[in-house]
């Protein structure tokens, strides 16, 4: 396989997931960085002609507004058997493109990802393939069971369907979110500031505005100028901002009740969005509440970016901070960039991370007990890591059994020693000095 724009951010995540697949894998981008291959565990096509000759499947993984070039560049090259694939945002141009320029007997098959490369894997991902009728046979149902199997959510659509719809669900979103981002810089609206009177909807909104705007916006530009669709898109939004704030202006409350009806009518799932809309909001809310009543109690915070985990004593909480004291530190982390481990998380990170306490316990016990089950009574302290059996004998007849406990670093080991011993003797056993 080889992925032309492999050095991109998504030809990178396709790298690795075919390579994961099984796919011996050469990556090719116009920049020569060849240590980018050499960090995938992959091979850069330093004669890129020749391993397009040699490829079983090329990927073209490149801006929008370059694609159909590089198609028309590589497409006649391609070897009999091998298929053709894009990933663009846009299907109707591209696919285009790889009918006129791919020979018959070369298969061609797009495709529009519908995620970033910032995912780890395909689980719950939508998919979308637009293959053409004859002309992916052999090539299609191998693609489509590797992207099933590793999670993905198919869709099949014709490339034209495709760029109808997808002028709306990124057309327009998008297009809504970037205005609504430059209008506030167009006030001068201190966007932080606002946060302090925020409700759970616009701190939703803020987010979802900030995640597009940190995007790349030569990508974001290419969505909006490439797809022939949008236009027509913007002219209806434009139409509709119009219309309404006229009403706005006006006073005309009963144009705008009736506009919003209206749109209510045709939008069709209003209950469910709300009720969808709900979960989110409450999973926001209900993070918040639990950070709060950690305050005073120890907690494992994952730094979602850094991945850095931070333990300790939860000190204080506000709507943007958390304020966690990590042994001699105290340390501020905003509620956006972590993560609270839950209680297990917590436990297998101190498994992992800390030093335990080693004690051994030597007994003898009844002429009857089974000395497994007694060491099946202390795994279930939930003091103690691990326990074990190092040593056993008779002594004067009698069974003695030596057993090793592993006690948590952050716990007190002569306390947790203690409450083991008391329970050993309770149920017989008696302690050998």
């Amino acid at each position: 396989m080889l992925i032309i724009g492999g050095t991109g951010e998504m030809g990178q995540w396709f790298s690795l997931f075919f390579k994961e697949k099984g796919f011996d894998v050469s990556i090719w981008g116009k920049s020569g960085k060849t240590y980018v291959a050499e960090r995938l565990g992959v091979r850069f096509a330093h004669n890129l002609k020749a391993e397009v000759q040699i490829s079983d499947v090329i990927i073209i993984s490149v801006p929008i507004d370059i694609t159909e070039q590089v198609i028309a560049e590589v497409a006649p090259l391609m070897k009999k058997g091998s298929l053709l694939m894009d990933l663009t945002s846009i299907k109707t141009a591209p696919m285009n493109a790889m009918m006129k320029y791919a020979p018959e007997n070369v298969e061609i098959l797009g495709t529009h990802p519908m995620f970033g490369p910032t995912i780890p894997n395909l689980h719950g991902q939508r998919f979308i393939l637009t293959p053409i009728a004859d002309r992916c046979k052999t090539w299609f149902p191998v693609i489509k069971n590797i992207l099933e199997e590793s999670g993905a959510d198919i869709v099949i659509v014709s490339p034209e369907e495709h760029d109808r719809l997808v002028s709306v669900v990124q057309g327009l979103t998008h297009f809504a979110y970037i205005t609504i981002g430059t209008t506030l810089n167009r006030l001068s609206f201190n966007v932080k500031e606002s946060r302090k009177f925020m409700s759970p909807v616009y701190d939703i909104m803020l987010d979802f505005v900030g995640r597009i705007l940190g995007q790349n916006p030569y990508l974001y530009a290419m969505i909006q100028m490439e797809n022939p669709e949008v236009i027509k898109v913007h002219d209806a939004f434009l139409h509709e901002c119009q219309t309404i704030s006229e009403m706005v202006r006006e006073h005309n409350l009963e144009g705008f009740i009736a506009k919003m009806k209206d749109a209510a009518i045709h939008f069709g799932d209003t209950s469910p969005a709300l009720r969808r809309s709900d979960k989110l909001i409450n999973h926001k809310i209900a993070e918040y509440e639990h950070l709060l009543a950690s305050v005073g109690e120890e907690r494992g915070l994952l730094h979602v970016y850094s991945g850095k985990i931070h333990v300790g004593k939860v000190c204080k909480v506000t709507p943007t901070e958390v304020l966690i004291e990590e042994g001699t530190k105290k340390i501020y982390l905003k509620i956006e960039n972590i993560q609270l481990l839950s209680a297990q998380e917590l436990k297998e990170w101190k498994l992992k991370n800390l030093i335990h306490h080693k004690r051994d316990i030597s007994l003898i016990v009844p002429e009857n007990a089974d000395p497994e089950v007694i060491l099946n009574i202390l795994s279930c302290n939930e003091n103690i890591v691990n326990s074990e059996i190092i040593d056993m004998y008779l002594i004067e007849g009698k069974k003695s059994i030596t057993y090793r406990i592993i006690i948590f670093a952050d716990k007190e080991p002569d306390k947790v020693q203690h409450d083991v011993e008391k329970v050993l003797c309770g149920i017989g056993c008696k302690l050998r000095v």
